[in-house]
């Protein structure tokens, strides 16, 4: 009670030094922004939800290099306040339309020492706040150097969390889930495959999901991230103040601006109900409207590949084991023996294609086609790969007209190994061999340190060089899935070729140390507010038996991974297990060929981050639906009504769901297949096991469906 009565003036005394100046609401009402000066001049915003507080008094400001900076000692020049409605269409996403609905505050603020002003423009959206930093062209602010932002969002409670440590190069970490006052003890527990430190003993990366004690589900991001260092968070435990933290560059820069420019948004997704915190589209309505025209070529995909049986270690990408090193362009590859653990060959090639054609699916991808991989790795190698020319074991055009003649595409990859400097100075190239032999899409990587050496993967050269190959991808009608770049800030609105990114811990681990239970019910809140990832799901065989050296297992049941394929958005979607391994599971395998990657509406009907989550989908353009649902490391009973189906339709309900002794550690397998006509009124009541879940295929029912018996 102390405690409370000590906070609590604290916080009188912090709002008696402000001088109250500009308020805004939310379109519905919900949420409030005060914003204001201190005394000294500092920027200062608040706000609140439903007359709750989410954000105390936070203070805002760029540190410039070898300046005063622009924190403090300013004065209100001009305000203008505007509110814009509108409606738009996604080239692809998880509905067919999107409002972007909200009251704006533009607060431009002049520093009358220096004689330079800013502009803080905020949106406040039913859902959200997003504010960004703009620097207009003026005489004394011209080119500078930021040595850090300090945007500050100050937590009202010692809020409940799911973090990921700060770290400059990598996302791939399992979620922790404590209190914010624990991030400093459970962090060398956090910090679990990589030996990268962290760049703080509380420092976090966005996005960042939390829930206060009284129910609200608070998500801190970024939007729209161009010419900008990726934003991580620092926390003050003591006073639960976050502030921004940007990645520097290889001297401690942290941002190179010229004026006009801005930073990118910063956002606050805020509920008091998780399954809003997931329909959020605040991300995508910050980033500006697609930049092509012409987006008939821009298509979500289906896919399988050749990955799985060597990211798991059964075969290996490298062609030969003759040669100690090799060097691009110099190495003779002809003279050298062929290794039988060789994944990317002809044969194995045509026999992912066939399988590819016989069952439905779009593409078919194929690491470890082109010469280099004997020593690609953690060699800091400028010249590694030239991404033209195939192994002697890899007939480009043979497997191309191949793939045209069964109706499938290849999909190219592109692992630059980190050496940036050698993949711009090949992409045209690359992409125009891409053009040439029938390639429309390109799994690129970015594994190991940055070349130019010292850079960081979320630096602001690097999300540069991010995007530069995104747009020079469009230029030759070419869609890109990103593995290892920086996570998604929404930019795939402006840009949909875009079509994923990685950028967080996926199925390949569980071939190494395994992904815990509860991780795919947290990365929906936390990686998937700003785009869909590539999280490669569909692994039956998830004790992955045909690996002799085992590293690791995948912690579901085989029905979690069908519902996967809903949970877990994407326009691009892959089945990654051995084909073979699908042949011994044909009946659930066939939810995996029917459910779309393309959508007009989706419901969120249950959500709990870290516990479960069940969501429903409408195919692109059908009447199709289809559900998935999933839990942690605890069973449970999902129950929900049919609600979103037509009235006075019939469907067809095809369940596949966790069979009674279905375990994701002693029966992964076990699972049943339930089917039954059902319509709007029907409610469905599923066992999920742990670790389990189930996926509902929902087909508008015909004359030949009559025989089938109505739901019980």
């Amino acid at each position: 009670m102390q405690k409370k009565y000590i906070i609590s003036c604290i916080y009188m005394l912090l709002c008696s030094t402000l001088i109250a100046a500009e308020s805004l609401t939310s379109p519905d009402g919900n949420l409030k922004l005060l914003f204001s000066l201190s005394k000294q001049g500092e920027p200062v915003y608040e706000l609140f939800y439903k007359s709750k507080v989410v954000i105390k008094p936070s203070k805002l400001g760029i540190e410039i290099k070898n300046d005063k900076g622009l924190m403090n000692d300013f004065s209100l020049m001009d305000t203008k306040r505007t509110t814009f409605d509108e409606t738009w269409t996604p080239v692809w996403g998880e509905e067919n339309q999107i409002r972007n609905h909200y009251n704006e505050l533009a607060v431009t603020l002049e520093q009358i020492t220096n004689s330079r002003y800013i502009t803080i423009r905020f949106r406040l959206f039913n859902d959200g706040l997003g504010f960004r930093y703009e620097f207009p062209q003026q005489k004394n602010l011209n080119y500078f150097i930021i040595q850090e932002e300090h945007s500050q969002f100050a937590m009202a409670d010692d809020h409940k969390a799911f973090w990921i440590p700060g770290n400059y190069d990598t996302q791939e970490y399992e979620y922790t889930e404590c209190r914010l006052s624990e991030i400093r003890e459970t962090m060398k527990k956090a910090i679990t495959h990589t030996p990268n430190s962290c760049f703080s003993p509380t420092g976090v990366q966005t996005s960042i999901q939390m829930k206060s004690k009284d129910g609200l589900y608070i998500n801190l991001h970024e939007a729209a991230l161009v010419d900008y260092s990726c934003m991580h968070l620092n926390l003050d435990d003591r006073n639960l103040i976050f502030e921004s933290w940007l990645t520097p560059d290889a001297i401690g820069n942290k941002g190179y601006m010229q004026t006009p420019c801005n930073s990118p948004w910063r956002t606050v997704i805020v509920s008091d109900d998780a399954r809003n915190i997931l329909a959020s589209r605040l991300t995508l309505n910050l980033n500006e409207p697609c930049a092509y025209k012409d987006v008939s070529w821009i298509k979500p995909v289906k896919y399988i590949g050749i990955w799985w049986e060597m990211i798991s270690g059964y075969k290996r990408w490298a062609y030969t084991w003759d040669f100690p090193s090799v060097k691009l362009g110099s190495t003779d590859y002809s003279k050298a023996k062929a290794s039988p653990s060789h994944a990317a060959n002809n044969k194995n090639t045509k026999y992912y294609i066939d399988f590819a054609a016989k069952h439905g699916f779009d593409q078919v991808l194929v690491e470890g086609w082109n010469e280099g991989w004997e020593d690609w790795h953690n060699k800091s190698k400028d010249y590694v790969f030239d991404f033209t020319t195939p192994y002697p074991d890899f007939n480009v055009q043979e497997l191309q007209a191949y793939a045209k003649s069964k109706g499938i595409r290849l999909m190219m990859h592109h692992e630059t190994s980190s050496s940036v400097r050698n993949y711009e100075r090949h992409m045209d190239k690359a992409y125009q061999f891409m053009a040439d032999n029938g390639y429309n899409t390109v799994k690129s990587g970015y594994v190991g340190s940055i070349i130019p050496r010292g850079e960081y993967h979320y630096g602001q050269w690097m999300n540069n060089h991010y995007l530069y190959a995104v747009k020079k991808a469009a230029d030759y009608k070419i869609m890109v899935n990103a593995h290892e770049a920086v996570r998604p800030t929404g930019l795939c609105r402006t840009y949909p070729n875009l079509l994923a990114n990685e950028s967080a811990r996926g199925t390949e681990y569980e071939a190494f140390q395994g992904n815990t239970p509860s991780h795919t019910t947290i990365l929906p809140f936390t990686r998937l507010i700003g785009g869909p990832m590539d999280y490669t799901p569909g692994i039956f065989d998830t004790k992955i038996s045909f690996v002799s050296k085992k590293r690791g297992w995948v912690h579901t049941t085989l029905a979690k991974q069908l519902a996967l394929y809903v949970t877990m958005y994407s326009p691009l979607q892959m089945a990654a297990d051995l084909p073979k391994n699908y042949d011994l599971y044909m009946d659930a395998f066939q939810f995996i060929k029917d459910v779309a990657v393309d959508w007009d509406e989706s419901r969120y009907l249950e959500a709990e981050p870290g516990n479960y989550l069940t969501i429903a989908r409408k195919e692109k353009g059908k009447e199709n639906w289809f559900v998935g649902g999933i839990t942690d490391e605890n069973s449970r009973i999902s129950s929900f009504q049919l609600n979103f189906l037509k009235p006075g339709k019939q469907y067809v309900a095809t369940l596949y769901h966790d069979g009674k002794d279905a375990d994701y550690d002693t029966m992964p397998t076990s699972y049943e297949i339930k089917k039954g006509i059902v319509t709007n009124k029907t409610k469905i009541t599923v066992k999920l096991a742990r670790s389990g879940g189930f996926a509902l295929s929902l087909t508008e029912a015909t004359d030949q469906d009559k025989k089938i018996k109505k739901w019980k």
